[in-house]
């Protein structure tokens, strides 16, 4: 058995969380697979997002906000916007 560091996003609404799991590595058929504390914890990120409690996922995960974008698709075909359009990140 080995054990290894994941990184999983949560998405619910506008919001993402990125939530940090170990995977189990076995030789069986299942396998990785989550621990129970794990797929609870994934279960109660997703909970808290749902309901608006950022700071409950916050604790258990990074949160990030999704932001749409809009872009002319009328305009030039595999044009980037710019940073100043897209708020000069």
């Amino acid at each position: 058995m080995r054990k290894r560091q994941h990184k999983k996003l949560v998405h619910e609404g506008q919001y993402v969380a990125e939530v940090e799991i170990e995977l189990i590595d076995t030789d069986e058929g299942w396998s990785p697979y989550l621990s129970l504390d794990d797929a609870l914890k994934l279960d109660d990120v997703r909970d808290a997002l749902r309901r608006g409690d950022l700071h409950k996922a916050g604790r258990l995960a990074r949160v990030f906000t999704l932001t749409p974008l809009a872009l002319d698709t009328a305009g030039e075909q595999g044009a980037a916007p710019d940073r100043q359009q897209l708020g000069g990140f």
